[in-house]
């Protein structure tokens, strides 16, 4: 059973559920900035819920510079693996389909601002 504060964001805020491997692909690799959100165990991890209440606010601190997702609990597993990102919850970063940041586990007000401006201002890795 999700956690009634996850499911907010995807009944309320019309934040997408990615269940598959390529739907976080196509999420992740359309133009711009996206945050998947990996929540983890609410039911084991009291952070979960703290981090689905922060994100949408950062979000409009950030005035929508970003747009999320809510990671499924049947890829987070591999997701995790793929992106070597394994505390949960997290907030994974990218741009234009490559990761360009993470922050895992639940963190203050203004630790956010300043990992997620650095993480909004680096330059996309050389291919």
């Amino acid at each position: 059973m999700t956690h009634p504060l996850i499911t907010r964001l995807t009944d309320e805020l019309g934040w997408p559920e990615l269940q598959d491997m390529p739907s976080i692909s196509a999420f992740v690799e359309a133009p711009g900035v996206h945050v998947l959100f990996v929540p983890g165990d609410a039911k084991r991890n009291l952070e979960t819920a703290d981090v689905a209440v922060i994100l949408p606010e950062l979000q409009i601190a950030f005035q929508k510079q970003f747009d999320c997702a809510v990671v499924g609990d049947e890829i987070e597993r591999e997701l995790r693996n793929v992106t070597n990102v394994f505390k949960t919850p997290s907030l994974i970063f990218y741009r234009d389909g490559s990761k360009i940041g993470a922050i895992p586990k639940v963190r203050d007000w203004a630790e956010y601002m300043t990992r997620i401006s650095q993480i909004l201002n680096l330059p996309l890795a050389a291919e």
